[in-house]
Formats: structure tokens, sequence, C-alpha cells
């Protein structure tokens, strides 16, 4: 049945979602729960993490040597604190009473792509076989945004964007969320690119046991090609399309009538087009599904092109029937748009963890590679997914205790609660005052 009016003309210029309440019971529940979870440095919740999942075991050496000394550990957790918190090097060895050669010696031999790669899926599957998670959904939905940061210097990759950056330059951390606020993707892309360029990529490469089968982004995350792409791969794709009403729907027969949507039929599917191109776009499924090229590759060449080429004429033609449904779709139902509106707003709450992780130096990247740039982006995605892992297991037994002190914990109350909490986590350090010792020195401190 339907559960929306579309026949009356003035919808898609009225269609909304009003904010979704949450009850009295779940904000009392989780009021309950902030002042029960105990008060953590970042340093210790990244150990204590490791401790569970065994991230680290994944930053092998360069050589392929997994010998390590004594002291690994500890300069591998502050190579990882010094690029995810944006400290640098230099700082955190001077903060942390560390040997800054062996910072950069163990940054720079195992900290790298391949291993970042392989220890995010550590965090995401421990996370996923959490009893909690399965209330805020089953890893099936994602989303993925963009995150803007200025940067310092003259940067390759790094665009002006005066709204954002203002009068400098910036890149934008690209991450991908699922439904169960893990991040198991990040890369680090132009600041003017449209995300949809590269809104497949993680997805294709995605090595966690996430069964992902439906994706959301804002508007800049689609295209028509997309959408095609998406539906070739056996995906739903179910992005916020904002001025919808604005949206042009092909008919798939001009000689059937649809009086309800008149004013809004452009056009209709061409058909034959397809099928003439049918084989050629089941060969571009294939090859971005076996990963013989990445999704970004094959849509920034078919871009590139001055005259566009018979196959994104056709990825662009059946696009138009798959966005057509959609939009059908997300205008009939208002379960369908708060399903998409939710998971996006998860992404949302991501981000100002991630700001607040990343606090050093005004959050202002001080890279000049690429490299460098996506291990900085994998390392604050190492370290937030770490700290979504310790607040859902921390949050776990703060609801087993109230249970069994009698307190009315009701299950649908579970879903709107959310490990993207900060508030008892300290990634600053601790300051360390020395007043007897300062106050006795009795001549200047030894020049260096």
């Amino acid at each position: 049945p339907q559960e929306t009016d579309i026949s009356k003309p003035q919808f898609f210029s009225e269609i909304s979602i009003d904010a979704e309440e949450r009850p009295e019971s779940a904000v009392a529940l989780e009021q309950r729960i902030d002042k029960m979870l105990p008060q953590i440095e970042l340093t210790n919740l990244l150990i204590e993490v490791d401790r569970w999942t065994c991230f680290s075991e994944h930053f092998y050496h360069a050589d392929g040597s997994v010998s390590r000394n004594k002291d690994f550990l500890l300069y591998l957790y502050a190579s990882i604190l010094s690029q995810g918190c944006n400290l640098g090097f230099t700082k955190m060895a001077q903060i942390a009473s560390l040997s800054y050669d062996q910072l950069i010696w163990c940054n720079n031999w195992h900290i790298r792509e391949e291993t970042l790669k392989a220890a995010t899926p550590a965090l995401v599957n421990f996370h996923y076989h959490q009893p909690l998670t399965q209330h805020w959904g089953g890893g099936t939905l994602s989303s993925s945004d963009g995150q803007r940061f200025p940067v310092s210097g003259k940067v390759r990759i790094a665009e002006a964007l005066p709204r954002y950056f203002g009068y400098g330059k910036g890149v934008v951390f690209y991450t991908w969320t699922s439904d169960q606020y893990s991040q198991y993707g990040t890369k680090v892309i132009p600041a003017t690119v449209r995300d949809a360029t590269y809104v497949l990529d993680e997805i294709l490469d995605n090595e966690t046991e996430l069964p992902i089968v439906e994706h959301t982004t804002d508007t800049s995350g689609y295209t028509e090609v997309v959408f095609a792409l998406f539906d070739l791969l056996g995906m739903q794709f179910s992005p916020r399309i904002r001025d919808i009403g604005d949206q042009h729907l092909y008919q798939p027969d001009l000689d059937k009538r649809y009086p309800n949507l008149e004013s809004h039929l452009k056009g209709r599917i061409n058909w034959e087009f397809i099928e003439r191109y049918w084989d050629a776009l089941l060969r571009v499924a294939g090859s971005l599904k076996m990963g013989w090229v990445t999704a970004s590759l094959f849509i920034s060449k078919q871009q590139s092109y001055p005259r566009q080429s018979a196959l994104t004429r056709a990825l662009q033609e059946y696009g138009r029937l798959a966005k057509t449904l959609f939009i059908l779709r997300y205008l009939e139902s208002e379960p369908f748009r708060r399903h998409i509106n939710r998971q996006l707003n998860k992404g949302e709450s991501l981000h100002m963890l991630r700001r607040f992780m990343f606090f050093a130096h005004e959050g202002k990247i001080r890279r000049k590679q690429e490299e460098e740039m996506n291990h900085q982006a994998g390392c604050l995605n190492l370290i937030t997914n770490a700290v979504i892992v310790w607040n859902t297991v921390y949050m776990n037994a703060a609801i087993e205790r109230l249970r069994s002190e009698g307190y009315p914990v009701i299950d649908e109350d579970l879903r709107h609660l959310s490990p993207a909490r900060y508030g008892h986590v300290n990634p600053y350090g601790r300051f360390i005052f020395e007043i007897g010792e300062e106050f006795n020195r009795k001549e200047l401190r030894p020049l260096r």
C-alpha cells in the first residue's frame, strides 16, 4: 500500500522530513550511560582496544619480517597518534619523551597503506560481532561523505575553495561509514572533485565482514552513471538528492500516460540503446567487481573525454532508469526517506568525533605528499574506529550493569544510542606542574 500520496501536483515541492524525536526513556538511558563511562586517556584507549583486537599485529616491517624489539608497540602507538591527531613527530617525541629518530624509523617502516588497510578490518570485524551493534544496523547499509581540512603551504592535490578554506587551499578526507558506526575506508581526494567519482572505490575494496548491499550519499555523491554502476553490481544506491522536485523522470513507454507525473516526465528510456551496449555494460561491471580497474579511475576517464563515448551514454541511459525508480520509491515512502537520513546523520556525528581527535595545529594539514596524507587519513580512521569499539564495549557493560540493578532498559531505546561520543576521552595528554623544583631553581636552564 502507498504510504504517501504522490498524486498531488504540489507534492514534489513539499517533500520534507521532520526531525525524529527520541523517546524520553532513550534520552534518560543515554544520560545514565554517559555518567557511567570511565574517563580515559586516548593513549590508554588505543592500548586497551589493541589488546582486544590485536590490530598492531598487522603493522609488519616493509621487508616482511615480524621480529620486534621491546619498544616497538610504544613507538607504533606514538606514530599512529602523532599522525591521527595531527601532532607531528617532533611534537610527539617532545611531549612523550621519546626518541625522534626511533619514531621516524617506526613510522617509515611499519605504517603504510597496506598495513593500515589490514589493521582496519580487525577493528571493524570485532565491532561487527558486538551484541550492541546489531541494534544500530545489520552492516548492510553504509554511507560516504567528505570532511574538508585546510593545508599549510604548497600541496599538489590541494584546491582553493573559499567557502571552506578562505584564502587558502585544502583537501578532503573521504570516508565510508557503516550503519553500525564503524568506518571501513578512507581516501584523500581533491576538494573540487565531485564525490561521485570515488563513491564506489572502498565499497568494492571492502575486506571487512560487513555485508554491504545498500549505500547512500548526499547530492554530491550521485550521478546517473553512479546509479547505473550500482545497479549493474547488484547493489542499491540511495542518495539524498537536494531539490528533488527539479529532477527529471523518464518513462518506459511514450504511449502510456501518467497524469499525476506529467510535469516531471522529461523523456523516454531508450531501451534499444541500452540493449545494444548491454554486453559492454556487463563487462564494465565485471572489471570493477574483479578489481581490474578502480571505479574512480573508470569514471574519471569517461569524464575526461571531450565528447561522451557511446559507453558513457549507455551508462547514463541505464542510470536514468535506476534513478527514476529510486525517486518514485523515495517520494512514496517516508520510512525509506528516514532510513537514508538516519544513516547520513551517523556519518555527520563521526565527523564531529574525527574533528575532536584531529585537534593539533588547528586541524591544518602540514604534510605535502599525497601518500603521506593518505597515511594520516588512515591513522585518523584507525583512531576513530578504536574509540567506536571502546565506547561500544563499555556502553554494553553499562547497560548490563543497569539491568542487573533493576533499571528498566527497553530494547527499542538501544537503537537511539550512539557510540560516536567523546566527552570522556582525553586526547591532549596530561600537564605536570613541578612547582617545588621550579621555585627552587637558582639559575637558568642549560642551553641545548
